[in-house]
């Protein structure tokens, strides 16, 4: 089965993607089923399901997989659209959020955490779709500060660091990559609390 990323940046499409009964049905059609097999899973009427299917469709979130005869109607076939769905982040900040310039800020980490989301999705999708593989890299790192302080100096050299070994492999004719080096407190115990 063919794998990729649904990237999910219109209003419409997020609205449609959050409500509960779309995400159950969502859910249930990574597994093909028509409409009749879902409103027996759902103990729901067969047109109320067959409504949210639709607009599940029109909104490119579940595609046809194959129609059936079936007493002397056409069965649709429908499954979630393969692969992995990505809401561009910033269709979740309700208004416009200017972030603040402030590399200590978690504002400004946020919102180029949320653009990183949003542009490596877009182009993921663009590639799979022209039968490519995007190239990227990630390296991750825990550090353990002992003194607040050390976390303005650890940036520092960090950044200093960064600069050197870009400036040994920068090419004015090569193709740019972004970088970003981002840094939060370890949530506590999964809670998602600083600790």
């Amino acid at each position: 089965m063919a794998t990729g990323i649904t990237y999910v940046d219109q209003p419409d499409q997020v609205r449609l993607a959050l409500s509960p009964i779309r995400r159950e049905l969502l859910a249930l059609l990574r597994t093909p089923s028509s409409a009749t097999q879902l409103a027996a899973a759902l103990d729901l009427p067969r047109q109320r399901v067959n409504y949210h299917l639709r607009a599940l469709e029109n909104a490119g979130l579940v595609e046809l997989v194959e129609e059936r005869p079936r007493r002397g109607c056409v069965e649709r076939i429908m499954r979630t659209r393969p692969g992995t769905f990505v809401v561009d982040p910033t269709m979740m900040i309700a208004g416009e959020v200017e972030h603040a310039q402030d590399q200590y800020a978690a504002e400004h980490l946020v919102g180029v955490a949320a653009a990183t989301v949003r542009d490596v999705a877009r182009m993921q999708a663009g590639a799979v779709a022209k039968g490519k593989r995007l190239l990227t890299f990630t390296v991750e790192a825990e550090v353990r500060f002992g003194h607040p302080g050390d976390v303005r100096a650890f940036t520092d050299e960090l950044a200093e660091a960064l600069r050197q070994v870009v400036a040994r492999f920068d090419s004015p004719d090569g193709r740019p990559y972004r970088m970003v080096v981002g840094g939060h407190p370890a949530p506590a115990d999964n809670q998602g609390e600083a600790s």
